[in-house]
C-alpha cells in the first residue's frame, strides 16, 4: 500500500498585500497537483488586481507592483470563487492539501470570499473535508529540539527541496509538497502508519501546543503580540473586534 506521501498530493500558496489575514489582500495564488513524486506537477495561477494599493515592503518581497496587478490581474470576486471551487474538487477527490502555515492561507481566503462573495470557505468545501498537511506544523512537532527558523526556504535547506523563484506562489506551492513528502520519508515511522485525515486531526492538536508555547515566550519576553490556536482556520472575529 502507496503511503501518503508518496501518493497523490495538491499544494496551495498565496501571495499577498500584507499578513494581516483580516484586512490584506490576496494578488496571487497558485493550485499545485502532482499525482506522485516522480509525476510532474501541474499548475493553475490566479493573478489579483486587489482594488486597494500595494505597500512597498510587500511588492519587495514577491514583485508585483500596483502597475502590473492593474494591467494583468483580474477583479477578485470570480478569482476568489474560482480558488475556492478548485480547493473544494481537491478535498472531494480526497486528495490531501499541503499549505505552508495553513492559518494565514486559509483564513485570507476565507476573508477574501466572505468580502467579494458573501460567502465562507466552508460553504464552498461543502460536506467535503479539508485534509490539510502544514510543512511548518509537521516538523516542528516531529524535529522540536532543532534549533534555528523554520520559513519555507529554512525547511527546503533543511530536507534538501529545491527552492526556485521564493514568494512565486506555484514555486512556494510545489516546494511546500516536496518539503512534505520529504518529511515524511525522514519520520516514516512515525508517519505511514497514519492517514491524512488522521494526521490534520494531530496537526490541529500539534499547532495549539506550539502556539501555546509560543504565547508563553512572548509573556516571558513582556511582549504584547498573541498567538491565534486555531489551525488550520482562524474564526471569523466578532463584528464588534
Amino acid at each position: 500500500m502507496t503511503c501518503w506521501y508518496e501518493g497523490p498530493l495538491a499544494a496551495f500558496d498565496t501571495e499577498t498585500t500584507g499578513v494581516d489575514v483580516e484586512g490584506d489582500r490576496i494578488v496571487s495564488a497558485a493550485l499545485v497537483i502532482q499525482d506522485g513524486p516522480d509525476a510532474r506537477p501541474r499548475s493553475t495561477r490566479w493573478l489579483v488586481n486587489p482594488g486597494i494599493p500595494v505597500p512597498a515592503g510587500a511588492t519587495a518581497v514577491h514583485g508585483l507592483t500596483d502597475e502590473h496587478l492593474q494591467l494583468n490581474g483580474r477583479w477578485p470576486a470570480p478569482v476568489m470563487e474560482e480558488v475556492a471551487k478548485s480547493l473544494a474538487e481537491q478535498c472531494a477527490a480526497g486528495r490531501p492539501l499541503v499549505i505552508m502555515n495553513a492559518p494565514f492561507d486559509l483564513t485570507l481566503l476565507d476573508r477574501e470570499l466572505r468580502r467579494h462573495r458573501a460567502a465562507s470557505l466552508s460553504h464552498y468545501l461543502g460536506q467535503n473535508p479539508l485534509r490539510v498537511l502544514d510543512p511548518r506544523v509537521l516538523d516542528k512537532h516531529l524535529d522540536r529540539y532543532r534549533k534555528g527558523r523554520r520559513t519555507l526556504s529554512d525547511l527546503c535547506e533543511h530536507y534538501g527541496v529545491t527552492l526556485e523563484g521564493a514568494h512565486d506562489a506555484a514555486a512556494d506551492a510545489l516546494a511546500a509538497l516536496e518539503v512534505v513528502r520529504a518529511v515524511g520519508r525522514r519520520f516514516a515511522s512515525r508517519l505511514e502508519r497514519l492517514t491524512p485525515t488522521e494526521l490534520h486531526t494531530l496537526q490541529a492538536t500539534w499547532h495549539a501546543a506550539q502556539a501555546r508555547g509560543l504565547q508563553a515566550w512572548f509573556t516571558r519576553q513582556g511582549t504584547p503580540e498573541l498567538v491565534d490556536t486555531a489551525w488550520p482556520l482562524r474564526p471569523e472575529l466578532p463584528a464588534a473586534a
